[in-house]
């Protein structure tokens, strides 16, 4: 701590983000990447833009790749906002449209960042406790808010909440707006996207960085009405007018046409994620319902940060949080068939 902090500084708690080993040698199962490379139209999109034009500062508006977010989901390119990853995206979500008398709600059990955005911005919140299940109940929602705000599917839960119940928690809030947090609905659920039109309430954000294996690029978008795009824009022309670069835009619009590649890589990791839960099963493991690249376990017999420690002795690393109420539990992120067999055998060993 300097002398040179201001008071606001002091009092930040921030983010923590999961570890970044520099060994190679690790099965990495911590972060959630995509265990597949990102389409390779992507990859020759961004290969052809490495020329001269790199000294030209992008396209402040990233038209090319609104357009195609636009396409892609059938909505208009001022209903699509775009940011350098989505956090980004949320961070500005958190100080233009979510900073109100009335406290933000989102789950008790939901990604770490909301509550550090909230003490960035100044944002009273209230955490809602997830049912017994650890699931989302909309009826928890409906009472007096500023916002709303929430991960579909939850993290580090991977519970999914069904595009009826989430438009019930949009009918109990019309004059507040709620935020679905879609990083991993690619996954196994269905977009509120197609809800944007009928609610000028919702806002739904996304992030390149999971099912088009673009992580390293850093992408994020929302999309909803264009009265709530307009007041990103205003913020994020007050805070950085480029955001994207050259390469993140052509790189993106090519991920976003690619739908072959993107199906088809998504439904590999679906695939591989049902193996790894009836693995895990079956050596006695509870796992939470997940339609997110990962899972949720936690063994009765087994102390969870213990077996985190004991599996990083044997070369593999997965998340342990120590919130109370999860604090048994492990969030495995879905890798290759040959990492979720490391995974499998490394568990044999312990």
């Amino acid at each position: 701590m300097s002398k040179f902090w201001s008071p606001f500084v002091k009092n930040l708690v921030p983010y923590v983000p999961g570890e970044q080993p520099k060994l190679t040698r690790l099965v990495k199962l911590n972060t959630n990447e995509n265990p597949y490379g990102p389409s390779p139209k992507a990859l020759a999109a961004m290969q052809t833009e490495l020329n001269d034009n790199l000294r030209l500062y992008p396209d402040p508006n990233s038209d090319l790749l609104k357009n195609a977010v636009a396409r892609y989901y059938g909505v208009q390119s001022n209903q699509v906002f775009l940011g350098n990853g989505s956090d980004e995206v949320l961070a500005h979500i958190f100080h233009g449209l979510l900073q109100h008398d009335q406290p933000l709600l989102f789950p008790d059990i939901s990604y770490s960042f909301y509550p550090v955005y909230c003490g960035l911005y100044g944002i009273k919140f209230d955490a809602v406790p997830l049912d017994e299940q650890f699931q989302i109940d909309p009826a928890d929602y409906a009472k007096p808010n500023g916002g709303i705000i929430f991960p579909n599917p939850n993290a580090p839960t991977g519970c999914l909440l069904a595009l009826e119940a989430v438009e019930r928690i949009l009918k109990a809030s019309p004059d507040s707006v709620v935020v679905v947090d879609e990083a991993y609905i690619d996954f196994g659920g269905e977009t509120a996207i197609s809800l944007v039109d009928r609610y000028p309430n919702l806002l739904v954000t996304q992030t390149l960085s999971k099912s088009r294996s673009l992580a390293g690029l850093r992408v994020g978008l929302a999309v909803g009405h264009p009265d709530l795009i307009e007041a990103l824009e205003r913020i994020k022309n007050s805070f950085n007018s480029y955001p994207l670069d050259r390469l993140a835009n052509v790189g993106g619009a090519a991920a976003f046409d690619d739908r072959e590649y993107f199906e088809r890589t998504c439904q590999l990791v679906i695939e591989h994620r049902e193996w790894v839960v009836a693995q895990l099963q079956a050596k006695g493991f509870e796992v939470l319902p997940s339609a997110a690249n990962f899972i949720f376990a936690r063994h009765p017999g087994h102390d969870a940060a213990g077996l985190a420690a004991k599996l990083r002795e044997q070369g593999v690393i997965v998340r342990h949080f120590k919130q109370e109420r999860i604090a048994q539990f492990l969030r495995i992120s879905i890798g290759t068939p040959e990492q979720n067999q490391a995974l499998i055998e490394a568990l044999g060993e312990l």
